[in-house]
């Protein structure tokens, strides 16, 4: 029982609301979100340092069960094509849909779905955020194994990564997260 109650604790502090400092402009921010969709990955969901990129935006109650979940990028862009210079960002982050060809859920309506073309999609999005990811920078990726497999992802994605882990849950559902870091090649 005594450890119910510290998950609890934990749980409970871990939801606070943290504070929010006063926001900075875009061109000064160091870190990217770039499919934020809800914002589930952040403990202050509106992190003054980070800008937040999805190609969407949906207002609070889209969701019939979730009235308070939204997606509310600071740009609304698609992670193929960003409209950032290169080396902008020290830290992004990439949870991108893990889905392929749904079309309805709350898995859909929360984070969308990718088509026949996801190869394609992964791999120019990764070029696309390794051009906007500055000398040094880290990449944090994640991705969920239940339609495509993170074998078949690495070979799309053809950097390789540093570092990662894998969860598994109670429903078998693995989810994968990788630190990618762009290390300049020596002249």
């Amino acid at each position: 029982m005594e450890n119910k109650e510290k998950l609890k604790k934990y749980y409970e502090l871990n939801r606070t609301p943290l504070k929010i400092k006063e926001e900075k402009p875009l061109s000064a921010k160091f870190i990217l979100d770039a499919c934020c969709g809800g914002r589930m990955f952040w403990f202050n969901k509106k992190h003054p340092n980070t800008i937040y990129v999805d190609i969407r935006k949906e207002e609070k109650g889209f969701i019939k069960y979730e009235k308070n979940y939204e997606v509310n990028p600071d740009i609304i862009a698609d992670v193929q094509k960003l409209p950032f210079k290169e080396k902008s960002f020290k830290l992004i982050i990439f949870d991108p849909p893990h889905l392929v060809n749904y079309n309805s859920g709350i898995m859909f309506q929360k984070y969308g779905s990718l088509n026949n073309n996801y190869k394609d999609f992964l791999s120019n999005a990764f070029k696309e955020l390794w051009r906007v990811l500055d000398d040094y920078g880290v990449i944090n990726f994640k991705w969920n194994n239940q339609n495509v497999k993170i074998r078949e992802i690495l070979e799309i994605i053809k950097e390789i990564p540093l570092c990662g882990t894998k969860a598994v849950s109670k429903k078998n559902s693995n989810t994968y997260w990788f630190c990618f870091m762009k290390i300049p090649e020596e002249k």
